[in-house]
């Protein structure tokens, strides 16, 4: 038999209150006697009460959710950064709830509808297709506050985003000032802001520099968790091979340290490389890796901030846009250019 649901009405019969009064001091209210409330206080404890989340959420029309979507949690930068995320909300008394839209237009269109149907009070998002006719349509429909991910929607939400470009060209000039004049890319094939802008800004740097753009130098993969382990070797065997190259993420990144080391080639002896987000696979590798590091804690700061203002103030007014920059961080995965 299952025990009795101890219930609003039980703890005010034992506080010897209205139900009214006991449901005052359960939520807080200013207008209750010190008097009264020690007695509800007093017979919660006694009944052992927990309130419900679903009829407070109801009355006080604030349900303490958060949703967040990312692309792909998979990705060790998704995890920093809702880690982060998620101790500032926890800490607000907001529980962050993760979504993985997997790259999936269909499946973040479901999350998106999900989001507005349990009435959340407030969302984070970094879809995968940002320029999805779909997807846009569902984010456009939400009628809580929104946090857009470094992603490029035009819509009435505040955005945070990473400045790719900058980061970009801050690699590229860390390599060329060490001699390099043949630097490979290595992303996957997506239309997200974040790999539109690191082409951006590797084809802007290049020509700045007086060097040409060759498309042999940009190889893209289907996913973040592709391989490239036979299109990097191909190309560290042609005879104008790179001297050095830029790799995203963990996982391409990693195929294409592999397929250095297939292709017989030393880091940074032969080829420097610098990882597009610092990982503790960069810190460990051996030679530990230059990466450029996402200030994920000052984003995380940020994004909380003005996504709390929004739902606790109810602040209004026109959308914010906020960008961060990266930080090269040199170790010792690069070297001046081997000389032919």
């Amino acid at each position: 038999m299952r025990p009795k649901q101890i219930s609003i009405r039980d703890v005010a019969a034992l506080a010897g209150t209205s139900v009214g009064s006991a449901s005052r001091v359960i939520n807080g209210a200013p207008n209750v006697t010190p008097e009264i409330r020690a007695k509800v206080e007093r017979a919660i404890a006694a009944l052992q009460y927990r309130p419900s989340h679903a009829a407070q959420s109801l009355r006080s029309r604030n349900s303490k959710t958060i949703g967040c979507m990312f692309s792909d949690v998979t990705n060790p930068l998704y995890g920093r950064a809702f880690r982060a995320l998620e101790q500032r909300f926890f800490e607000a008394g907001y529980m962050l709830l993760l979504a993985n839209g997997l790259n999936d237009p269909e499946r973040e269109i479901s999350i998106l509808n999900t989001f507005q149907l349990r009435n959340m009070d407030g969302i984070i998002i970094a879809p995968g297709n940002e320029r999805h006719l779909g997807v846009l349509e569902a984010i456009r429909k939400l009628t809580m506050p929104i946090v857009i991910y470094d992603r490029d929607i035009e819509i009435d939400a505040d955005l945070v985003q990473y400045d790719h470009v900058e980061g970009m060209r801050a690699a590229l000039e860390y390599l060329m000032a060490l001699g390099h004049r043949r630097i490979a890319l290595v992303l996957w094939k997506a239309e997200s802001r974040a790999v539109r802008r690191r082409i951006e800004g590797y084809n802007a740097t290049l020509l700045a520099a007086g060097l040409q753009i060759a498309p042999e130098l940009l190889i893209q993969v289907d996913s973040p968790t592709s391989p490239v382990l036979n299109e990097v070797t191909q190309m560290l065997n042609r005879p104008d091979a790179p001297t050095a190259i830029i790799a995203q993420g963990t996982q391409i990144l990693g195929s294409t340290l592999r397929a250095i080391s297939v292709s017989n080639k030393r880091v940074p002896e032969d080829i420097s490389v610098i990882g597009f987000g610092d990982t503790d696979f960069a810190t460990h590798y051996s030679p530990p890796l230059t990466a450029l590091r996402s200030p994920v804690e000052s984003v995380a700061d940020y994004a909380s901030n003005v996504l709390l203002g929004r739902i606790q103030n109810k602040q209004s007014g026109e959308s914010t846009l906020k960008t961060f920059p990266y930080t090269l961080v040199e170790r010792d995965s690069c070297g001046p250019a081997p000389q032919k």
